[in-house]
């Protein structure tokens, strides 16, 4: 087998999995199989409950952690954790599944296959609707959005994301989605003056609330939004398409 970036991974029964990747976190915990997860990991919310040990961020893993839970199979993931990191569990005999994703059919077809060949499991319904809801032809725009990450400095979405995907997938053009960069830094006044009919405000990976964010802006109107229906590829993106409207074939 062979992982998304191409990498051999050993084939074998997997029965005991860690999880390095917060959007993926949930839908592993419903196989059964999950025993680790990261610090950042906050769903489902009943992780400790279920016997999943904690084995810190996914930028600095406890590798020796991980070791200890004797794990079958690590997930990880090109952009969220470093390739250092998988380079040392798998040189310690550990075998580590690498996703890639920079779009939601990307993401959908990556958690299939992470799901039916490492793992042997069946299709989950709610990754049948995903494909259902969001692989379909990109819909016109009907508004254009600019997506701050992060302030001081201030960050935003840029071009090539899973985010940017989904957005324009839900009808939303991103004003920075011709960047060069993925994630670029960028003044205030820039996205305040980029011409977006709103600014969303997420709550992760910063945390924007009422009297964090919109205050910056005084030209744009301002959303607060859920990070998660916005960044997770998971059992989210059902719920996301609720929330944008979406119906899908």
């Amino acid at each position: 087998m062979r992982d998304d970036l191409g990498a051999e991974v050993p084939d074998g029964p997997v029965r005991r999995v860690v999880s390095l990747v917060p959007s993926l976190t949930e839908a592993l915990a419903d196989t059964g199989l999950l025993v680790g997860a990261t610090d950042w990991c906050t769903r489902p919310d009943d992780l400790e409950q279920r016997g999943v040990r904690r084995v810190r961020g996914t930028k600095n893993p406890d590798l020796a952690a991980i070791r200890d839970l004797s794990p079958d199979l690590v997930v990880a993931n090109k952009e969220e954790n470093r390739e250092l990191d998988v380079r040392r569990l798998r040189e310690s005999g550990v075998a580590v599944w690498v996703t890639d994703i920079e779009t939601v059919p990307q993401a959908v077809d990556a958690m299939a296959r992470l799901l039916t060949e490492p793992l042997g499991l069946d299709v989950p319904d709610w990754l049948v609707r995903a494909r259902e809801l969001w692989c379909g032809e990109v819909p016109p725009a009907r508004r254009r959005v600019a997506l701050p990450i992060w302030r001081d400095p201030w960050m935003v979405v840029g071009s090539r994301t899973f985010t940017g995907d989904l957005l324009a997938r839900a009808g939303l053009e991103n004003v920075f989605g011709d960047h060069a960069e993925r994630y670029p830094a960028v003044d205030l006044e820039q996205i305040d003056a980029a011409g977006a009919d709103v600014v969303l405000l997420p709550d992760e990976p910063y945390v924007f609330t009422a009297s964090d964010g919109p205050e910056a802006f005084t030209r744009t109107p301002t959303e607060l939004v859920s990070g998660r229906l916005l960044t997770w590829y998971g059992p989210s993106l059902v719920e996301a398409a609720e929330v944008f409207g979406l119906r899908g074939g």
